[in-house]
């Protein structure tokens, strides 16, 4: 009677975090030249990539139903001392809300809203994930993932800004703009909440340094986690990022790839270093 974790996809937890944890993702959807797919599932960063840079425009990413939800935590329910679900934050997607409506149904179902979005959602995942198998009491495990949610630490670097700007996340002219002074934007999480942080200049490979060490040198960081999460960057610009943050003394550097339902906003060339603070 184990205690079950689960989460919608957008986590980006890599699938040997999920088998180590044991954890079962809850794909959203991606509707592309009208044909629908489920995150991770059907489809794949690179088709999306591939299908933008062929001419094709930006899909669409739509929430997990209800039925998908109540599907997912009935399998576990009747099996499990409890069953433990992740959202994307509320603010971006309507998958808290349905998750909810279908937990309702359930008396042993708890379901947390992250307010963060891939790795962001993925350490807290991670969190628990620990704490379920200490044997911490399933209602003490949501209380200590609450008390974390204003301590991640979610920010990215984006190369361009066409994928935010297509998708409604960046006006176009501010898009025009980045690009025509080859500026980097860092996007920064709050509150639930996306904005743009400091803007670099320069090449990829060199703002990205600079970023993490504007990200790790207030040392405010718990060391025992940080995560690299990146999508459609060269190994060698991931290896340069990664030699820098092992400088900064963590227990452990964990490696992800954005899944679809973030890269369809962020586009190739997008790399994050997440962590909590202390």
């Amino acid at each position: 009677m184990a205690i079950k974790i689960t989460s919608d996809s957008t986590c980006d937890l890599s699938q040997a975090l999920l088998e180590r944890y044991d954890i079962t993702l809850a794909p959203l959807y991606i509707t592309q030249d009208e044909a629908t797919h489920r995150d991770g599932v059907d489809i794949h960063p690179q088709d999306i990539f591939d299908h933008v840079a062929a001419g094709g425009g930006l899909p669409t990413t739509s929430a997990v139903n209800i039925d998908d939800y109540q599907t997912l935590f009935s399998q576990y329910a009747r099996s499990h001392e409890a069953v433990i679900h992740f959202n994307i934050g509320q603010n971006f997607s309507a998958c808290h809300q349905n998750a909810v409506l279908a937990a309702q149904d359930f008396d042993n179902v708890h379901v947390v809203d992250s307010r963060n979005l891939t790795m962001g959602q993925g350490l807290l995942v991670l969190e628990a994930a620990q704490a379920a198998q200490r044997g911490m009491a399933a209602p003490d495990i949501v209380a200590m993932v609450e008390g974390l949610l204003d301590k991640v630490s979610t920010t990215f670097v984006v190369d361009r800004l066409d994928y935010l700007a297509k998708g409604g996340r960046c006006s176009s002219v501010v898009a025009l703009g980045a690009n025509l002074l080859k500026l980097k934007p860092c996007i920064v999480l709050s509150d639930g909440q996306m904005s743009v942080g400091k803007k670099y200049r320069g090449s990829f490979d060199k703002v990205l340094l600079d970023y993490v060490r504007d990200q790790l040198e207030p040392r405010d960081y718990r060391p025992d986690r940080c995560v690299i999460v990146s999508a459609a960057c060269r190994p060698e610009t991931v290896a340069a990022v990664r030699a820098l943050v092992e400088g900064y003394g963590f227990g452990e550097i964990l490696e992800s790839q954005a899944g679809c339902t973030i890269s369809a906003h962020c586009g190739p060339n997008t790399l994050g270093v997440l962590f909590l603070r202390q």
